[in-house]
């Protein structure tokens, strides 16, 4: 994929049928500049939108209300892919979970091949959740489904 393209590809559509973790870039509303953090509640709802979930102690919250604009990173089977879209609210706060989350549609205008010429991946990376491995199952769970609910 040389060229920009508007929607995910079909690997990257089934590469969200599981949890996956990418980085959100979004623009700070403190200083003006980029900033990225790795999330994991994150969902593709069709070949054009993502969905995502985020704490409102994040500062990922009022950066997208602030500026919409935003790019997701995803570690996909060989490559690296950058999505450029727009963040709108699609539910605040998010329904039945646990503490105060914002849910946000991402709507997506570009999706690019964001690795250096010549270069694919090994392996897409892993990571591995460090506190209770029941109390994560069933958080995650509860945000997915309200994700899907919203």
């Amino acid at each position: 994929m040389s060229e920009a393209v508007t929607q995910l590809t079909e690997s990257l559509l089934q590469q969200f049928k599981n949890e996956t973790f990418v980085l959100l870039s979004t623009v700070d509303i403190e200083t003006g500049g980029p900033t990225s953090t790795a999330i994991s509640w994150v969902y593709a709802e069709n070949a054009s939108t993502l969905r995502v979930a985020i704490d409102h102690r994040s500062r990922l919250v009022n950066n997208m209300i602030e500026n919409p604009v935003i790019t997701v990173t995803i570690f996909g089977e060989e490559m690296v892919y950058a999505v450029n879209g727009r963040a709108s609210v699609r539910q605040n706060p998010l329904q039945d979970v646990p503490f105060n989350m914002c849910c946000f549609d991402i709507s997506i205008e570009a999706v690019r091949n964001a690795l250096f010429y010549g270069a694919q991946l090994s392996s897409v990376p892993q990571y591995v959740k460090i506190y209770d491995q029941r109390a994560a199952e069933k958080l995650d769970e509860q945000v997915f489904t309200a994700m899907k609910k919203a």
